[in-house]
């Protein structure tokens, strides 16, 4: 046993013994599947705290020769599926995590080295293990491996976290192509293929198509984009959530419109594990999930000058949604040639989350789209969406006072700042313009649009988790007066949606002329 070669399970368990732990282990029954077969390289990319490294732990702890983890893992999910332990603790693993060893090389000044470094340290170990063998000084990793499995036949499980770290840090080019060098050494050729039972590898990107793609072709990925079956095994699902918010007394539909929004599969919503556990421990709804990193890795981006790129970050700060071109990208950290390169970058980071079937994209959640707004806050680019946003408290306190005409000509301004000319006239749009206009309403309300009604669907409305402040249904018309709208709103029944809300309901109507532009606004309070 030793801390890199099959090391003990005590990172797992650490893992498990927290508070908040939700049994992934079905990860491992996917794996097993591959064990056998050609499809047994695999590579997984998800955003910065989605539960990642704690997989890697999770899958050495269960095939690691170096520990017993029966007793946990026959407790667990995996441990109710017929031969769960076909290969438990039946390997020589090797699992590393590069960035922990790139910060070592750097604090140990080096970083020119740290290939040599990671090998020497295996080497090592691998003297300890395989004491009857015999390896050379300065051998590979590669080497190391086919010795043993030429000697003994004992196959190997490869598990590396953050594969991507050297891309993400830019390191030098001499750094860059002795890691591609040991990369290309231990996972291509017929050679070394058989002695590895599974790799498994992670990081934040997929691989990159300009540099290292022919390095590691031999992988399959599941990426943000296309997940396939390991959908629902990173981050946490619907269910789960639910389960979790029950247990801790916590609103389950709140929770999802700060945190959900990653909808990787048609039965997988998923969401950032980080935020929620931090929430349910905190007993608070808020952005936890910013304080992992900062929000100028987004800025940095969003402000790059590509066509169309402003008009796009206004539509979905806004709640919109817009189209994306996944396919181009190279997955590099510095060649961006247009905004869909920058959105599929930003899709990969979990700034934006991506709907397959629509091929669009979209901020998944109230935390992530707080993050964009700090991102614009400074930029001239932005003045006139932040003014809005600013005012959006003063556009909440006029609408509850019932102040029509203050209503009516801060949506004109939202409306034009949201839309083209082209989009103008689009409800959705329109509809994506009044979110936009009642931002700060977030903090007070829960905003649902195209809410089920007793006939047909409201247009927005705002159910209050404050007491004291009324609910507000409202309703959109084009080329039609406000009152019409107020009217709808009756007919069609849409506060039979609030029948379980008790305290004063407000009806809204607006309306707006696409000839002159004009909006008016038309309210009526429903007292409880």
């Amino acid at each position: 046993m030793g801390l890199y070669l099959n090391p003990n399970a005590e990172a797992f368990l650490l893992n498990k013994n927290k508070k908040i732990y939700v049994d992934k282990s079905l990860l491992i029954n996917e794996l097993n599947e591959m064990i056998g077969s050609d499809d047994n390289f695999v590579c997984i990319s998800r955003p910065r705290r989605f539960g990642k490294s704690m997989a890697g732990n999770m899958i050495s702890a269960y095939y690691s020769k170096g520990c017993d983890a029966r007793e946990t893992f026959s407790r667990m999910k995996f441990g109710q599926v017929p031969d769960y332990d076909k290969y438990l603790n039946k390997f020589n693993v090797i699992k590393l995590d590069l960035n922990e060893w790139y910060q070592k090389a750097i604090n140990e000044d080096r970083e020119k080295s740290l290939v040599k470094y990671i090998q020497a340290t295996l080497l090592n170990e691998f003297r300890k293990e395989f004491p009857n063998l015999s390896f050379d000084d300065g051998s590979s990793l590669a080497t190391d491996i086919l010795n043993v499995y030429g000697e003994t036949g004992e196959k190997f499980v490869i598990i590396i976290d953050e594969y991507d770290v050297l891309i993400r840090e830019r390191v030098s080019n001499e750094l860059f192509k002795d890691y591609l060098s040991f990369l290309n050494s231990l996972f291509k050729g017929t050679t070394i293929r058989p002695a590895i039972a599974l790799a498994y590898i992670t990081g934040i990107i997929p691989v990159v198509r300009d540099k290292v793609q022919s390095k590691l072709n031999e992988f399959k990925e599941y990426t943000m984009l296309r997940p396939r079956q390991f959908a629902e095994h990173i981050g946490f699902t619907k269910e789960e959530v639910v389960a979790l918010c029950k247990e801790y007394n916590m609103d389950a539909d709140e929770c999802a419109r700060w945190y959900d929004g990653y909808k990787l599969s048609e039965r997988a919503d998923m969401y950032n594990p980080l935020s929620v556990v931090t929430a349910l421990l905190d007993q608070e709804f808020g952005s936890y999930w910013s304080t992992t990193g900062s929000f100028e890795a987004l800025k940095d981006y969003i402000l790059m000058d590509f066509e169309g790129i402003r008009q796009d970050v206004v539509s979905m700060i806004s709640g919109g949604s817009v189209e994306v071109d996944v396919h181009s990208y190279l997955n590099t950290m510095d060649c961006f040639y247009s905004k869909d390169d920058v959105f599929t970058y930003l899709i990969h980071l979990g700034y934006l989350s991506y709907n397959r079937k629509e091929q669009t994209c979209s901020i998944p959640n109230e935390e992530v789209r707080q993050e964009w707004v700090r991102s614009i806050k400074l930029s001239p680019d932005y003045k006139k969406l932040m003014e809005i946003i600013n005012a959006s408290k003063k556009l909440l306190d006029d609408t509850i006072q019932g102040n029509e005409e203050e209503v009516a000509r801060a949506l004109d301004a939202a409306h034009t700042e949201v839309t083209n000319p082209l989009t103008y006239n689009d409800e959705h749009c329109f509809q994506s313009a009044i979110c936009l206009a009642y931002f700060y309403a977030n903090t007070r309300y829960t905003l649902v649009k195209e809410l089920p009604t007793g006939k047909g669907y409201a247009d927005l409305v705002l159910i209050p988790y404050l007491p004291n402040i009324p609910a507000l249904v409202i309703e959109l018309k084009h080329n039609k007066s406000a009152e019409s709208a107020l009217q709808q709103i009756k007919e069609k029944n849409h506060c039979q949606a609030l029948n379980n809300y008790k305290g004063d309901l407000l009806f809204v109507g607006i309306s707006y002329d696409e000839k002159t532009k004009e909006h008016k606004c038309r309210m009526e309070r429903i007292n409880d």
